[in-house]
């Protein structure tokens, strides 16, 4: 069901302060033709960042974007100060509460960064880019202060600080603008030697006007440049992403681009200056004096209405933006006309290839070539679905709100694929009442994408469709489900016929009506104060903001949870969500709901302050919870592997535990999604394997999944160690964290030992082992170290025990 996606922009950079502590004179905001920032404040005021806050929030809500990411810039954003900053992060997080998952990150040349700002930045959950341009003798061709200052010792130091294995988390990368005359090795070699988690190199700004320089008159020097630091590289088993060439590479295998200056995708960013004027991309800066603006600001215009605005209007339009030269050229497709800024001449403005569109083509052509001169492969992140930050980002455990948001696309497609399939194979010409249903999904997916979409993402849509291809359920009752849901979410005004489930109406993510009849079938529609549901004899007028306190007997609602940056229902009323292997609860009464509500305030306000590397992702995929049912009142949660998004939890004693269940089952749901896309074991193997935490050997599918979903459970009791209430309780998360962390190094080392990892696999797991690796160095009592020991000990001996009874 493929279809276009409406414009609609989902990232912002907001300039928090105008003015930068360094003079680099490549700088585009001081250096180039702009000058408009002369005229702005030197910092952002708290009336604007609240009026920013709601104007993103708006647009994410009209165009129901999953996440928006924020960029806080300046100038220096840090000589914001901490306060400043704490005010825009807890603008941004009120407004977009309940709306969209909130991407937040920090570009900084880093001479100020120090603790107090780390601190600040983990408890916001702000992600951290320093630009470097390679060692001290690179980064002073440029970066230095007015008086002439070298600024490379205050930047590596904060680099390291970052490396910090308490704020690791927070790193985003290193930004390095290339100079020909730095030797490209070094420079590369000299950023590699930092651990970024990501390297993005920028060609330095120019334009027709004011063309880059070439020394000795190179042809494409900076093709040269990119391609000798290729090289080392790919020789070196590409060992961190570099945004360029991740970009190149998915551009030729007809992806999308990670960066604006390659690619077809349209714009879908704008900047908003210390004065609450909305302005294009801030490398336009460097064409002409006023390039950027727009003439709108946050107090009297939409984001609609910047979209609306002709600069706006010039880059979504694809390659048929681009110049008569550019939408010949057999490599338009990676290279994309390249950075917007640099195709400008004065006299006929951005009609014309860029100024650097020898070196992009000799980059594209020759990176193409390599890349079919290399024999077949064993296949590589980058050849799959997930590209190569995206595995190693979930490999090692995490995986932040964009590649959350991706493998949740890729969920969405699978869903698709399976309602395509249920239409070809299992809708027999008799069958009238499913044939109607499909007809009416084809005509909503033209109508309204964006409902239907929604609806199809729903977690248990998969396993329906899996039913029904598989013959164990009729195909009408679904369908019709689907159709009327979006329906209802479009607040369209047509009756759509569902079949009853035993005198329950069904309408996915949306609620269940209990009609108690005799009737087989509902008509369902909309209307302006709500939906009107007609069953035999009777019906039911039922508003759209009624029930939700549970006391209505008929109309049960999905029950949402709204917390700051996360949205997630509580799904008591699906008849098909009983897929989770422990038994549902049934529909929560008021006050357990309460319950529910005030434990999810209180798990998420520890996800976020004490696991934000993990709080990102849930924000981004975990849409569903269903409450389950412990009569022992023990801890019971689970994930179903085909029900992405969804995780199946017995209400614990504590928003502790519950935050504890939360991360543990979202490992299961990602690492499923992650399974979808890529083998990483031999599904042949039926051997059983030691599991440290399991009296019985696991399959090799079970180990991985345990192993890494403990990874999670590690790092919870490693932080809750430091930051539990009283004295007990941080001895008791310790002790826990010394025998997890055992068990969990063990776990790795069986699989890694297997001999069944695929080489993928392989390298998945491998990347599980650093992120344990990285916390055994750190310290414990020797109590709770002699007692993970011992308990790893017995259990070793017992296993061995039984394993050797049995085999007698």
């Amino acid at each position: 069901m493929d279809r276009p996606i409406p414009p609609a922009l989902s990232q912002f950079v907001l300039k928090v302060h105008s003015r930068c502590d360094l003079a680099c004179d490549h700088c585009y905001v001081y250096e180039h033709a702009d000058t408009s920032w002369r005229g702005k404040p030197r910092a952002v005021s708290e009336e604007i960042l609240a009026q920013v806050a709601n104007r993103i929030a708006e647009h994410a809500r009209h165009h129901r974007l999953p996440t928006v990411h924020v960029v806080l810039h300046g100038g220096e954003p840090l000589l914001a100060g901490p306060e400043r900053l704490r005010r825009a992060a807890e603008e941004l997080q009120r407004a977009l509460r309940g709306v969209s998952a909130l991407d937040l990150r920090m570009h900084t040349n880093g001479v100020l960064l120090d603790e107090t700002f780390c601190e600040l930045f983990l408890e916001l959950g702000i992600k951290v880019g320093v630009s470097l341009d390679g060692d001290k003798a690179a980064n002073d061709r440029h970066r230095r202060y007015a008086d002439g200052r070298s600024s490379h010792a205050k930047v590596v130091r904060a680099v390291e600080l970052l490396n910090r294995p308490r704020y690791r988390r927070l790193f985003a990368g290193l930004l390095c603008t290339i100079d020909v005359e730095n030797d490209p090795v070094a420079v590369y070699d000299a950023l590699v030697a930092l651990s970024p988690p990501r390297i993005d190199f920028l060609l330095p700004h120019a334009t027709w006007d004011t063309p880059p320089p070439r020394p000795g008159g190179a042809a494409t020097p900076y093709a040269d440049w990119l391609d000798a630091v290729y090289r080392r590289w790919d020789a070196a088993g590409r060992p961190v992403p570099v945004r360029i060439f991740d970009s190149v590479l998915r551009t030729l295998r007809g992806e999308s681009s990670l960066t604006e200056s390659l690619g077809l995708a349209p714009a879908d960013l704008v900047v908003i200056e210390t004065d609450g004027t909305f302005e294009q991309a801030d490398s336009l800066k460097t064409s002409y004096d006023g390039a950027p603006a727009t003439g709108m600001d946050v107090f009297t215009h939409s984001l609609d209405d910047v979209l609306q605005h002709p600069g706006m209007l010039a880059r979504q339009q694809g390659v048929e933006q681009l110049c008569e030269q550019c939408r010949d050229c057999p490599v338009v497709q990676s290279c994309g006309g390249g950075l917007y800024a640099h195709r400008y001449r004065t006299g006929d403005g951005f009609d014309n290839p860029s100024v650097f569109c020898p070196d992009l083509l000799a980059l594209v052509t020759t990176i193409r070539d390599r890349e079919a001169a290399v024999p077949a492969p064993t296949p590589t992140p980058a050849e799959l679905p997930l590209d190569q930050g995206d595995f190693d980002a979930l490999a090692a455990g995490f995986g932040g709100a964009d590649t959350v948001t991706r493998l949740a696309a890729a969920q969405l497609d699978i869903n698709q694929e399976l309602l395509a399939a249920v239409s070809e194979q299992r809708i027999a010409p008799s069958d009238r009442e499913a044939a109607a249903a499909w007809e009416l999904l084809t005509q909503l997916d033209a109508e309204v994408p964006d409902e239907l979409a929604g609806v199809l993402a729903h977690p248990y849509t998969r396993p329906w469709a899996l039913g029904v291809l598989e013959g164990r359920v009729a195909p009408a009752a679904g369908l019709a489900e689907i159709a009327a849901t979006a329906a209802l979410r479009a607040r369209l005004g047509r009756s759509v016929t569902v079949p009853l489930r035993a005198g329950t109406l069904r309408l996915p993510g949306f609620g269940s009506v209990r009609l108690g009849t005799s009737a087989h079938h509902a008509e369902v529609s909309a209307g302006a104060e709500g939906f009107t549901v007609r069953a035999g004899a009777r019906r039911l007028d039922i508003g759209w903001h009624e029930g939700v306190d549970g006391l209505t007997p008929h109309w049960h609602p999905v029950r949402l949870f709204a917390g700051e940056g996360w949205s997630v229902a509580i799904e008591d009323t699906d008849p098909l969500r009983d897929c989770h292997e422990w038994p549902v609860a049934e529909r929560l009464a008021a006050d357990e709901a309460k319950l529910w509500s005030e434990d999810l305030t209180g798990a998420w306000s520890l996800i976020r302050r004490e696991l934000p590397a993990y709080a990102d992702g849930v924000a981004a995929g975990l849409r569903l919870i269903t409450p389950l049912h412990a009569p022992d009142g023990s801890d019971v949660s689970a994930a179903c592997k085909d029900a992405w998004g969804a995780i199946g939890v017995a209400r614990p004693a504590s928003p502790e535990q519950l935050a504890l269940l939360i991360v543990h089952e979202f490992q299961h749901v990602k690492l499923a999604a992650v399974l979808d896309a890529v083998d990483l074991y031999d599904k042949a193997d039926r051997d059983r394997y030691y599991a440290p935490w399991r009296e019985d050997p696991r399959p090799i599918g079970g180990l991985l999944q345990g192993t890494y979903a403990h990874i999670a459970v590690t790092d919870f009791w490693r932080v809750r160690r430091e930051t539990a209430g009283l004295a007990a309780e941080r001895g008791a998360a310790e002790a826990e964290f010394a025998r997890w962390r055992q068990q969990t190094a063990e776990a790795v080392e069986v699989l890694l030992g297997s001999g069944s990892l695929t080489d993928l696999g392989q390298r998945f797991v491998g990347r599980m082992g650093e992120t344990v690796s990285g916390w055994r160095d750190e310290a414990v009592s020797a109590g709770a170290l002699t007692a993970a020991e011992d308990s790893a000990r017995r259990h070793r001996t017992a296993w061995k025990a039984r394993a050797e009874g049995g085999a007698e």
